[in-house]
């Protein structure tokens, strides 16, 4: 009788391309808040 294991994860934390990935991610993530910080720094220096 043979029992079931648990299959190992495809996925390894350290490979680049997950680090790419995150990197990407990051960084997506800073240029959305600052392009809203320049909105809103735009929006109020307009009102001035």
């Amino acid at each position: 009788m043979t029992t079931h294991r648990a299959p190992q994860p495809l996925t390894d934390p350290t490979r680049p391309v997950e680090r790419a990935v995150t990197a990407a991610l990051v960084l997506g993530v800073l240029a959305g808040a600052a392009w809203i910080a320049g909105m809103v720094y735009t929006l109020a220096d307009w009102t001035l």
